[in-house]
């Protein structure tokens, strides 16, 4: 990333011969948006009124890794293209990345494989940054600038978080550093995004209600800071962990099978022996509620008993099975379910307040993963409010010092 520019009038000139590139990027990316969260309910809702589709699970990954070596070439790289992308320019984001990422994703979903919808919502705004860029602009600046607005505009839509979107995407290339030069078309981008994704009456969960409250925010003292402090150096681990054996578990299954083709098909039947072995499924799908009653997802594990002490690792060997192997999908929300049933768990054992923990560890878990404790920082004060912004930066900050330099994306600098 060394061509670009200060900032200066000239900057603000190039912003504005990209306005149209950016707004027709948000809007695209926001409607994509839309329509993927709106078939991602109607996935997960088919799954759970017919569960004979989980035996399915192993069939519909050789289709989705067969689907990606007939026609997806470089597409296949997801988010790590992007990123490898932003700092090398060569044009190779495929513009068929946005339509394989959304059948694929939800293939995976409608099946019962544990993964996320981050990933595909960026890897949709990257693609239609990359082909818009393509078409309208020239300078490496102007590439560059767009592509992460591409990126801001699919996670800022697809969370409901325009702040966190954008932040997000100037935080993402480079480990702990972000560049202001990028913020305002990415926030330009990221805002549309989001604005088109609601025009269409598409909502988010409403994470304001699950009890991080002002009124908690004065009970806050020393022995509760004290706890966040211990408990993030934990999140930082479990962030770490996540993306060892992220890094792992491809290689062992390419041990066990050198056909690709064999690997989803080894993957789905291992999620289906932990399903039957575990009695529940829980943790297969997003996490976000479940689809039982008293089961345990996200929203859950605000409340006290709504995660069990081994929730936070049994949904990380689902994800980390299901993607490894070949399907697709987003690692972030998994984190989230990783981080707050591991935020549950730490304040029940402590006594400390859950909902105050569990918040703390959804995000915390993916600032460690992912090695983006701004932009987590913001998304808290964007999902829970500002109440608990100074206790958010602080675990975020610690969690992702102990994680240590590998992260989720690789490319990143």
């Amino acid at each position: 990333m060394r061509d670009e520019p200060r900032i200066s009038w000239s900057t603000f000139f190039e912003w504005w011969r990209m306005l149209p590139a950016l707004v027709l990027t948000g809007i695209i990316s926001g409607s994509l948006s839309a329509f993927f969260l709106v078939s991602l309910d109607m996935a997960s809702a088919c799954r759970a009124n017919h569960p004979w589709l989980l035996l399915l699970l192993p069939l519909a990954g050789v289709f989705i890794v067969w689907f990606y070596q007939k026609y997806g070439n470089l597409a296949n790289q997801g988010s790590h293209l992007l990123v490898e992308e932003i700092h090398e320019l060569q044009d190779k984001v495929p513009f068929r990345m946005a339509p394989m990422v959304l059948i694929t994703t939800l293939v995976t979903h409608l099946f019962g494989g544990s993964a996320g919808r981050e990933g595909t919502a960026v890897q949709m705004g990257g693609a239609i940054a990359g082909g818009i860029s393509r078409v309208f602009l020239r300078s490496p600046f102007q590439k560059r600038t767009l592509l992460m607005a591409g990126i801001a505009a699919g996670f800022g839509a697809v969370f409901g978080t325009p702040w966190a979107g954008a932040v997000f995407a100037v935080e993402l290339p480079v480990r702990g550093r972000w560049h202001g030069r990028y913020l305002v078309p990415a926030l330009l981008a990221s805002g549309i995004g989001h604005c088109t994704c609601l025009w269409w009456g598409v909502h988010h969960t409403d994470y304001r209600a699950l009890g991080l409250t002002q009124d908690g925010f004065w009970k806050m003292n020393l022995s509760l800071i004290g706890y966040a402090a211990l408990a993030a150096i934990v999140f930082g681990l479990c962030g770490r962990l996540f993306v060892m054996l992220a890094e792992a578990t491809p290689h062992w299954f390419a041990h066990l099978s050198p056909r690709p083709l064999l690997r989803p098909l080894i993957g789905g039947i291992v999620i289906l022996f932990l399903v039957y072995a575990l009695g529940t499924a829980d943790y297969l799908g997003l996490g976000v509620v479940s689809l039982r009653e008293n089961g345990f997802s996200i929203v859950s594990s605000f409340t006290s008993g709504g995660a069990d002490p081994w929730s936070w690792w049994w949904k990380m060997l689902f994800t980390i099975v299901t993607l490894s192997s070949g399907f697709k999908g987003g690692e972030v929300t998994p984190l989230f379910f990783i981080g707050a049933a591991l935020g549950n768990t730490i304040a029940m054992l402590t006594g400390q307040p859950v909902e105050v923990f569990a918040g703390m560890g959804l995000l915390a878990v993916f600032a460690a993963a992912a090695n983006t404790p701004l932009a987590c920082t913001i998304l808290g004060m964007e999902l829970f409010g500002l109440h608990y912004t100074a206790l958010f930066a602080l675990t975020c900050l610690i969690a992702y010092l102990v994680s240590g330099r590998a992260g989720i994306y690789r490319h990143q600098q």
